[in-house]
């Protein structure tokens, strides 16, 4: 079972070292591009280019950048835990019930309690875990659908929010939790000037660029070589070399604009933590490969010994946490936990999955997809409030994405299908 890989679930792989002729690849001046894999990043590059002229420039400014960041991590938190459900074949949408009430828990622990700080966030968490416990009995125990243990679930714990916090919030936070969802790291080197049109910036925000830049590669080129190694299908290098190229201006150019501005936000550093941490869970670990073993197909998965209930459970264990992390976010940034907290979270989760390019069918996904396609609502959403866009018609926007986006995976599979 360990032999597993999500790149093994891809239609069509070959041991030519070159991209055979295949649905969802096209050529480009000699360059075979993998639209499937591919398309999400290009798709994001062009939607932020469009704005960026509707706006005037508006949307890049270093600000602008900074809040759209700080006023979406939640989301893009809810968005990690979330491709794994979607990636095994499940979904759940209590995720903003649960930030709700988990946010509330830690408001009555830390004002009305005064209970510490780290105490009161440790309980949180642990409240989260006990919540994704609950579900996930009911779904890999018991037998019942996520969709609709998940629906009750979004019931109740809001109905256990409201009667928590009745109709008032509960706050202020303590002054750490507050930093955590919109502080700034400290200039811990000073300024380096980077030109007239650029300014200053933060010297030790720009070393942790670049330090992840060099990882990225890194880590990108070790993952090119081990696939060649095991004889599948690679990016051709100026494909690969484009791709680094493009990710290392993206990291640099983001980073440069956050320390222009106030540094890099706390909650960046945390939601890169948890990108890395479940990229490596997600790629490189039994219990990763078993996700998408289960997704992929779930009969052989059993068949060949994978402990299905156990690994469905701790997903949703792993998604009571991660609402959890949310929901203290989102409640550290208001500076109180109100009742109406994370109403359609659940639904800006689910479509940063399927945007990001997770299968309806499960067994394809990844984190830094669903991350992209969180940024992506992140950008119409706040592209299209820059521009004065009436909330229906941005509405209609993400819808018309989601929809594409969808579209797109379920095209590309019936091509596959005929080819074969």
């Amino acid at each position: 079972m360990s032999s597993i890989t999500p790149a093994d679930l891809e239609v069509g792989a070959k041991g030519d070292g070159e991209p055979p002729r295949r649905p969802g690849r096209v050529s480009l001046g000699g360059l075979s591009l993998n639209l499937r894999s591919s398309g999400i990043y290009i798709a994001f590059a062009l939607i932020v280019a469009l704005f960026s002229v509707l706006t005037d420039g508006a949307l890049l400014t270093p600000q602008n950048i900074s809040n759209i960041i700080v006023q979406n991590s939640y989301v893009l938190i809810l968005a990690i835990g979330m491709i794994l459900v979607i990636i095994a074949g499940h979904i759940d949408l209590s995720v903003g019930s649960v930030v709700a009430v988990t946010g509330g828990l830690a408001a009555v622990l830390m004002v009305n309690m005064s209970v510490p700080w780290p105490l009161a966030l440790l309980i949180t968490l642990l409240a989260g875990a006990l919540i994704g416990a609950w579900q996930g009995y009911w779904i890999a125990y018991f037998g019942l659908p996520a969709f609709i243990v998940t629906l009750a679930g979004m019931l109740l714990f809001r109905a256990l929010t409201l009667t928590v916090l009745g109709n008032q919030g509960i706050g202020p936070f303590p002054d750490q939790v507050r930093t955590l969802a919109n502080g700034f790291t400290s200039g811990y080197l000073g300024n380096i000037g980077l030109g007239p049109l650029l300014g200053g910036a933060d010297l030790f925000s720009l070393l942790v660029a670049i330090v992840a830049v060099a990882g990225m590669v890194a880590a990108q080129w070790r993952s090119r070589a081990a696939r060649q190694g095991y004889g599948q299908v690679v990016d051709p290098m100026p494909v690969f070399v484009l791709k680094m190229a493009a990710g290392a201006a993206l990291i640099l150019f983001l980073v440069v604009q956050l320390a222009r501005f106030n540094n890099l936000p706390w909650v960046l550093v945390l939601l890169a933590v948890l990108v890395l941490a479940y990229s490596l869970m997600a790629n490189k670990t039994v219990f990763g490969r078993q996700i998408y073993a289960i997704g992929g197909n779930l009969q052989a998965a059993v068949m060949s010994g994978v402990r299905v209930k156990s690994v469905v459970f701790w997903i949703f264990v792993n998604m009571g946490v991660l609402s959890a992390v949310a929901g203290i976010i989102f409640a550290g940034r208001l500076n109180q936990a109100g009742p109406t907290a994370g109403n359609a979270f659940e639904l800006d989760a689910i479509a940063a999955a399927f945007i990001g390019g997770a299968a309806v069918q499960g067994g394809v996904g990844k984190i830094v997809g669903a991350i992209t396609g969180g940024l992506i609502m992140a950008v119409i959403n706040n592209g299209m409030s820059l521009i004065g866009s009436p909330s229906e018609r941005v509405m209609l926007v993400k819808g018309a994405v989601l929809l594409a986006a969808v579209a797109f995976d379920v095209w590309t599979k019936r091509r596959a299908g005929a080819a074969r």
